[in-house]
């Protein structure tokens, strides 16, 4: 029985110092080199912390650019999709709702015209971007509220589109943080 408990007991406290010690000290080690030691990227605007560049954020308000929707309220503690299936009277009803509200603060947008990112929460939950889509078709509500020109509204939004990975690896895309603080900058 000895011969079993003792090595039991040693193979226990060597897991326990690999798993609980060793390994978290080399992934924090790898964090000193990522962009803000990994502790994410915050945005400050004025001195003021104002979000996460790689975390989405609600905007509701019809003088900003709208984010995509999230499953879990964009509480990056919890990230994680809805897990109902594109058949689910739930889910449909949910996403009817989404194209409902955009169509009641978009008037002169068709429903075809939608981009689905717009009215579908990602996978994660916490997805910061839209396509380049998602944010040329809120630029005729916000034009109107903010009496702005839309060709001005349409610049911004190409001087926040990031391309993909070499031209290749990935689709166009927005992040709205970015935009609607640009947005506010406009003179």
């Amino acid at each position: 029985m000895k011969t079993h408990i003792v090595p039991a007991i040693l193979m226990t406290f060597a897991t326990f110092v690999v798993l609980v010690v060793i390994y978290p000290l080399i992934v924090w080690g790898f964090a000193q080199f990522a962009p803000e030691q990994g502790r994410g990227e915050t945005v400050s605007v004025n001195g003021k912390i104002v979000g996460f560049a790689r975390v989405g954020q609600k905007f509701t308000e019809d003088k900003y650019f709208w984010s995509r929707p999230s499953a879990v309220a964009y509480n990056a503690a919890g990230s994680g999709g809805s897990n109902k299936g594109p058949s689910n009277p739930e889910y449909l009803a949910q996403v009817q709702a989404r194209i409902d509200t955009f169509l009641v603060h978009n008037p002169t947008v068709q429903k075809s015209d939608i981009p689905s990112e717009l009215v579908t929460a990602s996978g994660s939950g916490l997805d910061p971007n839209v396509s380049p889509q998602g944010a040329e078709v809120q630029i005729a509500r916000i034009a109107k509220i903010r009496n702005l020109p839309e060709n001005r509204l349409k610049t911004l939004v190409q001087l926040h589109t990031e391309e993909p990975l070499l031209g290749l690896f990935g689709p166009a895309k927005v992040n709205i943080l970015a935009l609607n603080i640009a947005l506010d900058n406009l003179k």
